[in-house]
């Protein structure tokens, strides 16, 4: 039995090796110490559960679509526009309220506007028309709200906090925004995981996602699903981009998260909100060892100017789980009879 498993995953289990030895290989040859390796750890984690956030919006959509939602990056923008505007005008948590009004209303717009007209077309239209939306929400949310960089103050001190000063020598060195920011974001994952496998309305939203047609074919509305699920990809759009209007400011260049979110869904799976919470932690401690870690050795092996491996390693790694695994971690694998 345990060899069919090594035969039928033989590439996956070797480039998870080769990630683990990646991970133990500082404490190998001596150089880091246990609590900066930790440090280090956990400034990775909690990266990976903000990559993750995005990375749901882009899996809720294709699970109920087949459709890679090209807006989702121009959602948290327009979400993040819509806190800090408003956040001028009323108490924080009222303009996050309104903006969850604003965000649900254009979803609503955008199933009646753009999907309804093209149902039963070819994926590759709507695919264009997600385009399409995402230039129309940077477009207008400059119109509305405005290019300047604004900011939104969520009222948590932004000062590194000292942890496990007990357990390691120094102790360990933790943003404290980032950490609740993690908390947050996780919590929201599993609520959004109880969601979709307690609930009538989840368990519907699975069914269109296997098969369009059967659903139909047993009274659920498609149209009424898309909303919701457009609905509940704005609200996640909201709070990823409240969390990065928070650290960043928000500026129109916080719309290039979804990028970071890209190799994300591809290494978990484009249908599995599992595996956009697996995939966002692997990419986010990724790319902070490469960075801490290997950039070094590879300065020192091939005097290089050293700095950047954060901003590809994930690309780099998603590619590598392309050659082995093209569905992903937790994706499904299509078999087509021929």
């Amino acid at each position: 039995m345990l060899k069919n498993v090594i035969g039928k995953h033989w590439p996956v289990l070797t480039l998870g090796v080769a990630l683990l030895g990646g991970l133990i290989a500082p404490f190998a040859d001596q150089t880091t110490t246990p609590g900066f390796y930790v440090e280090v750890l956990l400034g990775g984690l909690m990266a990976g559960v903000l990559y993750s956030l995005v990375a749901l919006g882009f899996a809720l959509i294709f699970k109920a679509s087949g459709v890679f939602n090209f807006a989702q990056g121009a959602m948290v923008l327009f979400a993040a526009l819509a806190v800090a505007r408003l956040a001028e005008q009323m108490p924080l948590w009222a303009a996050i309220t309104l903006a969850m009004v604003i965000m649900v209303v254009l979803a609503w717009l955008i199933e009646r506007l753009v999907l309804r007209p093209l149902v039963n077309q070819e994926a590759v239209a709507l695919l264009m028309a997600t385009l399409g939306v995402s230039y129309f929400l940077d477009g207008f949310g400059q119109t509305v709200w405005g290019s300047d960089i604004y900011k939104i103050e969520l009222g948590i001190a932004k000062e590194p906090v000292m942890i496990l000063e007990g357990m390691f020598q120094g102790g360990i060195l933790v943003n404290k925004e980032d950490y609740v920011a993690a908390i947050v974001a996780a919590a929201l994952v599993v609520a959004l995981a109880l969601f979709f496998q307690k609930t009538a309305t989840g368990r519907a939203l699975r069914a269109v996602a296997d098969d369009h047609q059967a659903a139909q074919s047993i009274g659920i509305p498609l149209n009424r699903i898309w909303v919701i699920v457009w609905s509940v990809a704005g609200l996640v759009a909201l709070v990823a981009g409240v969390i990065w209007g928070s650290k960043l400011g928000v500026q129109f260049s916080i719309s290039q998260v979804a990028l970071k979110a890209l190799p994300v869904v591809i290494l978990g799976g484009f249908t599995s909100v599992t595996g956009a919470v697996v995939g966002g932690l692997i990419s986010g401690v990724g790319e902070k060892m490469a960075e801490v870690f290997l950039g070094p050795v590879l300065v020192k092996a091939f005097d290089l100017a050293g700095g950047g491996i954060e901003n590809w390693f994930a690309y780099v790694l998603a590619l590598l789980f392309l050659l082995v695994r093209p569905e992903g971690l937790f994706g499904e694998k299509h078999i087509d009879r021929v």
